[in-house]
């Protein structure tokens, strides 16, 4: 029997590859990059590489990449390169091209999990009523930095939150760090914090697997949810555990 494919999109980067390398066992992958250069890297890791650019597919040409697909993974990003108009062709109008791509698919639509950022909020309203002090000036210092990445990803977490057509979550993880994987993470309404790219692959993969794995019947449901992401301590629940109870909950830090 066949592996349930999951197409990436945006498959070079190193929380993708992570990802990739850990799904490998259960799924087929098919990762979208921009450049040939980055081919060994994804074979490497156990996926497929297309040669796609985000920023100059077509609606048509992603769906074309999605048929057939039981999931798809959005970890496209501009990552600070080419300023804030690259910023918003990738993390936003790369995003919406793939939404309305998974929209145009016939039949059952594939599982989309998009991963966004923490803290992606109109900072013109009320921070969130869980933030202590230092969140909150954790908060304004990444806003004044990055700006231009949160509007691009606030436009992109708006649009995906009136789509009805297709089951999809955002898994929002904080700043991200090289360092091992821990195996513990906070997930549900979190403060601010980093976690490592390695363990918010695994709860990418937690949550693929909670939709897409045989028993995912019976599993509690993550669409429309967006999940904070930080890193936790040895008192908190291992990843899957961790991911499994905020998607129990159904909190929701969309606003």
């Amino acid at each position: 029997m066949a592996h349930p494919r999951i197409v990436v999109v945006g498959g070079s980067g190193k929380v993708a590859l992570r990802f990739t390398h850990l799904a490998r066992s259960s799924y087929t992958v098919s990762s979208l990059v921009r450049n040939e250069s980055h081919f060994g890297a994804i074979q490497d890791a156990g996926g497929t590489p297309r040669l796609l650019s985000i920023e100059d597919a077509t609606v048509g040409d992603l769906k074309s990449e999605f048929e057939g697909a039981r999931g798809v993974l959005f970890a496209a990003g501009a990552g600070g390169k080419g300023g804030k108009d690259r910023t918003r062709k990738v993390d936003e109008e790369g995003a919406i091209k793939v939404f309305d791509a998974i929209e145009q698919l016939n039949g059952p639509k594939p599982y989309l999990v998009l991963i966004g950022a923490l803290d992606t909020r109109d900072t013109s309203k009320p921070p969130p009523a869980h933030y202590t002090h230092e969140d909150i000036d954790g908060s304004k210092k990444a806003h004044e930095a990055i700006g231009a990445y949160y509007d691009a990803k606030l436009a992109a977490d708006q649009n995906l939150s009136r789509r009805t057509t297709f089951p999809w979550t955002i898994l929002r993880p904080g700043h991200l760090l090289d360092d091992e994987p821990t195996g513990w993470v906070t997930a549900g309404k979190t403060g601010m914090g980093g976690v490592t790219r390695a363990d918010v692959a695994s709860s990418l993969l937690a949550l693929f697997n909670l939709a897409l794995s045989p028993s995912s019947s019976s599993a509690p449901k993550a669409a429309g949810l967006a999940i904070d992401l930080i890193q936790g301590k040895e008192t908190d629940e291992p990843v899957e555990e961790a991911i499994r109870e905020a998607v129990q909950r159904g909190e929701s830090s969309l606003e």
